[in-house]
């Protein structure tokens, strides 16, 4: 179970990456558009798993896979933002959120 500060440094990573995929979507998300949906923080804030969602763009897997190639790059942008709220930068880890996708297909069974 995660604690208060835990929620609150994830809700503040995930806002803020928001932003920066937002503002580099041509290179570091192929020109996808990418949503941050969940990220969970771990307990000692040194590692912040991140789920995606993508949407209108190549392969998900290719834009996944971009996403991991420029974590540095994407980690040091988030550094600057958060700097001020944090001593040290967790380490981020990418997932594919397919929660959207499990949500359609129950509803599409659902419905027949």
């Amino acid at each position: 179970m995660a604690s208060i500060r835990q929620n609150k440094i994830a809700e503040l990573i995930r806002r803020e990456i928001g932003i920066i995929l937002q503002k580099n979507s041509r290179t570091l998300c192929m020109g996808a558009m990418v949503t941050p949906t969940v990220v969970r923080v771990s307990p000692d804030l040194g590692v912040a798993r991140v789920y995606v969602s993508i949407f209108a763009g190549p392969e998900p897997q290719k834009v996944l896979q971009s996403l991991k190639d420029g974590t540095g790059k994407l980690r040091y942008q988030l550094s600057q933002v958060i700097k001020n709220q944090l001593r040290k930068t967790p380490e981020l880890i990418f997932y594919l959120d397919d929660s959207l996708d499990y949500a359609e297909n129950i509803d599409r069974l659902l419905s027949d």
